[in-house]
């Protein structure tokens, strides 16, 4: 069982990407740390086994009462801190030092070197707040907020061989899976329903419900998405064949993909999914699993702090 250090009131909490940044081949923790000390910071560092319990922690320090809270780590932590900070009024702050960094991108963020990651988010407190919102996804089983983008089809099937891969990093590793999942991906036919208006199929390669700008690394798949204009980004890939996908996945990266015929755009409030049971469709939420279709994802406009 991992023990819960006891809370500071007014501390700055530093939560850890448990899978990560305290091995032997990562210093970011430490480092970020160090950075925060030498600002007159003297945080309590969360360490666990697993996110479950690293969660659990987070969670018990928020509701003691602290200043802010750091996370260390990619997009799953920064949707770590999102669940936990969302309408609480408490900042975040990020130290990106994941493989994908979306959030941090679509911030604005420093992205390579802690120290420089921390010197943003303390010049920030003495700045006007900053805040953004949130996507909220309601399945069955309950509701969860997300930072970035929520996917499903194409891009949720190479989000599962992924992060079963532990080499490459970064966006290698997720041009390697998409390049494996090409061989066998089918279209997908989709029941859609946007801000409240009548239901409608779509077949699709992907569909993602964007607060941000980029996926998977740097895939900018709504370059023109803001994440606060109390709005998402709803992002369609029609049906393509094969070697149409693989053509249109390389512009992605530069955003040069928005006025192929089989890309569609636009701004929404809600959007309702629904698959056939046997489509097996997941959805993934900031690099993380949610579950399977069907859900109902909505906007959270001004839902959470950033130190940014």
């Amino acid at each position: 069982m991992t023990e819960i250090p006891q809370p500071r009131t007014g501390r700055f909490v530093v939560a850890v990407n448990p899978c990560a940044a305290f091995s032997v081949k990562h210093s970011s923790g430490p480092r970020a740390e160090a950075r925060l000390r030498g600002h007159g910071v003297d945080p309590v560092m969360l360490q666990a086994a697993d996110y479950q319990s690293l969660e659990r922690a987070v969670d018990f320090h928020v509701e003691a009462g602290i200043d802010a809270l750091v996370v260390v780590g990619g997009d799953g932590m920064v949707n770590l801190g999102a669940n936990a900070l969302a309408g609480s009024g408490v900042p975040l702050g990020i130290v990106p030092s994941g493989t994908g960094n979306d959030v941090a991108r679509t911030l604005g963020l420093p992205r390579h070197g802690p120290e420089a990651a921390v010197d943003r988010l303390m010049a920030a407190l003495a700045s006007p707040p900053r805040y953004m919102d949130l996507g909220l996804v309601a399945q069955a089983g309950g509701s969860k907020y997300f930072a970035a983008v929520l996917s499903v089809g194409f891009d949720a099937v190479v989000n599962e061989r992924a992060n079963r891969w532990t080499w490459p990093r970064g966006r290698s590793r997720y041009v390697g899976a998409m390049l494996r999942e090409l061989a066998t991906f089918r279209p997908v036919s989709y029941r859609l329903a946007v801000d409240g208006q009548g239901r409608r199929d779509v077949e699709a390669m992907m569909i993602s419900v964007a607060n941000g700008t980029s996926l998977g690394g740097g895939m900018r798949i709504t370059p023109d998405a803001r994440c606060d204009d109390g709005l998402l980004d709803l992002f369609v890939v029609s049906r393509l064949t094969r070697l149409g996908l693989l053509a249109v996945f390389p512009k992605v990266f530069s955003g040069r993909h928005t006025g192929h015929r089989s890309v569609h755009i636009q701004r929404v409030s809600s959007v309702s999914l629904e698959a056939p049971e046997a489509s097996g469709a997941v959805g993934y939420a900031d690099g993380e699993r949610v579950g399977r279709l069907p859900c109902v994802v909505t906007v959270a406009p001004a839902a959470m702090q950033v130190l940014a």
